[in-house]
């Protein structure tokens, strides 16, 4: 019988967008989203802070997915989500409460699916309610398992896994703007798609945090993002800059004892600059 559940997941940052080619990695840090699923046997899924976050068409999606995937068909929940994410950055907040969500519904029904079968869900769920071009399998992945994920997100496989420093810390700039990827034209990356390729190779070949830069550098010139910041962050010690997603955040990264004088970097361009450390490890769940 279904109880109350509850999933966690982290945040993350891109080192590649798949928009352009389909081809994506990302990095997890340690943003906090929690997800609580109450069954209701009406068979009808609410996301009860709907009002807070805005549209509800994810979680619906996410829960009727890997309802399906564990077996149970009929049963609706009630979702309550909670998150530290800035939302509508590129920060990853709609992968994380996907992911948070789906951990929730699990729970509830005491199910275990293994990982790459609960986040190619995830990533179906994620393009059918259109929060993603491309499914986002790297962002979720990212947020569900911690450290720096490779993937094919047309194909739903994770191409790679692999844990980074822990003394690591990556520096967020959050400006005012938002970008939501309904309203996104795609086309607008058309000009650097080969571009976007040739540094996924890099990052396929273990050069994370320079294919982090180039794409960063690459997508703010599509997106008319001032790439001040990342040149800035750079100058100040980081291993990689760029923008996340498809921004308006700049993500950095540094080693921990570098990361003061990143940050001060960031903070020249904008008021809100938070640090977050690395994450190598999932939050929990029950999938594995």
């Amino acid at each position: 019988m279904a109880r109350r559940g509850v999933g966690e997941a982290h945040g993350a940052v891109s080192i590649i967008n798949a928009i352009s080619t389909g081809f994506g990695a990302a990095l997890g840090v340690d943003f906090h989203t929690r997800a609580v699923a109450e069954p209701d046997e009406s068979g009808v899924t609410v996301l009860v802070n709907k009002d807070r976050i805005g549209d509800d068409s994810l979680v619906k999606e996410v829960v009727s997915t890997i309802s399906e995937l564990a077996g149970v068909k009929g049963l609706g929940f009630r979702v309550v989500t909670e998150s530290d994410i800035p939302v509508a950055v590129g920060l990853k907040s709609s992968s994380s409460a996907a992911v948070a969500a789906g951990l929730a519904v699990l729970d509830a029904l005491g199910e275990v699916i293994e990982a790459d079968r609960f986040l190619a869900g995830i990533a179906e769920a994620s393009q059918r309610s259109g929060v993603s071009i491309t499914g986002a399998l790297d962002d979720a992945a990212a947020c569900m398992l911690g450290g720096v994920v490779i993937t094919d997100n047309y194909a739903r496989r994770i191409l790679l896994r692999k844990e980074v420093a822990e003394d690591l810390s990556v520096a967020i700039l959050v400006p005012e703007r938002k970008t939501y990827t309904r309203e996104f034209r795609k086309e607008l990356l058309t000009p650097i798609k080969e571009l976007v390729s040739e540094a996924f190779r890099i990052a396929e070949r273990g050069d994370y945090w320079r294919a982090m830069t180039l794409n960063g550098l690459l997508h703010a010139a599509a997106l008319n993002i001032n790439p001040q910041p990342i040149l800035d962050a750079l100058r100040a010690g980081a291993l990689g800059a760029g923008v996340s997603g498809t921004g308006p955040a700049i993500a950095a990264v540094a080693p921990s004892p570098l990361i003061k004088p990143v940050r001060e970097a960031l903070s020249m361009h904008g008021s809100q600059v938070v640090v977050k450390k690395v994450v190598n490890s999932p939050r929990g769940g029950r999938s594995q």
